[in-house]
């Protein structure tokens, strides 16, 4: 919905193509090397199932959309009714503008003004780069008011690995620990070792009709403080979400009613969160930013082919 921000380049010898939306900065296409790497959906369909959003001020959900701060309580708007939840921050539906433009890449910005439940000022913005094997992304967050604020983010990518089912594909989420959750989605106690359980994604597992709604934590981090997640098709070619040092979590959610181009599709999407749900009340990644602090993360999609060493 809105404008569409179609980037295109060939780097190092690879083409790449993507589509951007202005409402909620969504990603709603990625192809490298002819290879479809994001589930796309009609242009003219407002993002189903969250689809690409960009996720902020917080991802995810806040029980009840309360929570207190300085000795007052704070309630947001309820978006998740059904389970009483404030899901997926404020910018979910709202218009960015264009920032910068290039050929191959687009940056969108939108301001947080004070709002229920959330009394702060933001100035937000995201950065959709084309590079060599897939796309960088890269969020900005600045406080603009005179106290400190709370802040997450987080984004919706639902992947592919060109037409290969879903259900053939196999998923590896490369974490030592999973949240366990209450009825209204909410973390309960802990993070739990995946070690023994259904949910030790650690070294790969067919996805077949398994349905997720499940975040993971204490990453397995590479030298750069990164982590690194894939689906991989039958014939060895797969699609990378791989997160900077700021995210520590990472929800895997299926579905089986995606409104795809041509109807309803089996879909997966890896979401990269810098906090845990519910983190206004239990902490787990949130982040303060002082008045006039301003902060960077970054995660991004890449496609490995068959063969490729990586």
């Amino acid at each position: 919905m809105g404008e569409q921000f179609e980037l295109s380049g060939t780097i190092d010898g690879h083409r790449q193509h993507a589509v951007v939306t202005q409402v909620g900065a969504a990603l709603r296409r990625l192809v490298v090397d002819g290879m479809e790497l994001v589930q796309d959906y009609p242009q003219d369909m407002a993002a189903p199932s969250a689809a690409g959003v960009v996720l902020v001020p917080w991802p995810n959900r806040v029980a009840g959309g309360t929570w207190s701060h300085d000795g007052v309580e704070e309630q947001l708007v309820i978006t998740e009714p059904e389970r009483n939840n404030a899901n997926h921050g404020l910018l979910r539906h709202s218009s960015y503008r264009q920032a910068g433009r290039t050929g191959s890449s687009v940056t969108l910005a939108a301001e947080i003004s004070p709002a229920p439940g959330y009394p702060f000022e933001l100035a937000t913005s995201v950065h959709y780069e084309l590079v060599a094997d897939g796309l960088q992304v890269t969020h900005r967050l600045e406080n603009l008011g005179t106290s400190k604020a709370p802040v997450a983010v987080g984004a919706h990518p639902y992947l592919r690995v060109g037409d290969t089912p879903v259900g053939e594909l196999t998923l590896l989420i490369d974490a030592a620990r999973h949240l366990e959750v209450d009825g209204a989605m909410i973390p309960v106690g802990r993070p739990l070792p995946v070690d023994g359980t259904d949910l030790d994604y650690r070294h790969g597992k067919k996805l077949g009709d398994v349905a997720l709604d499940n975040a993971w934590t204490d990453l397995t981090r590479g030298g750069d403080g990164g982590s690194l997640h894939h689906l991989e098709a039958p014939d060895g070619n797969r699609v990378e979400l791989h997160m900077d040092g700021n995210y520590g979590f990472i929800q895997a959610y299926t579905t089986q009613t995606f409104q795809g181009p041509e109807g309803p599709v089996h879909a997966v999407a890896l979401e990269p969160m810098t906090a845990a749900a519910n983190a206004f009340n239990n902490g787990r990644g949130l982040r303060w930013l002082a008045p006039g602090e301003a902060w960077e993360s970054s995660w991004g999609i890449r496609h490995v082919a068959a063969g490729d060493s990586r």
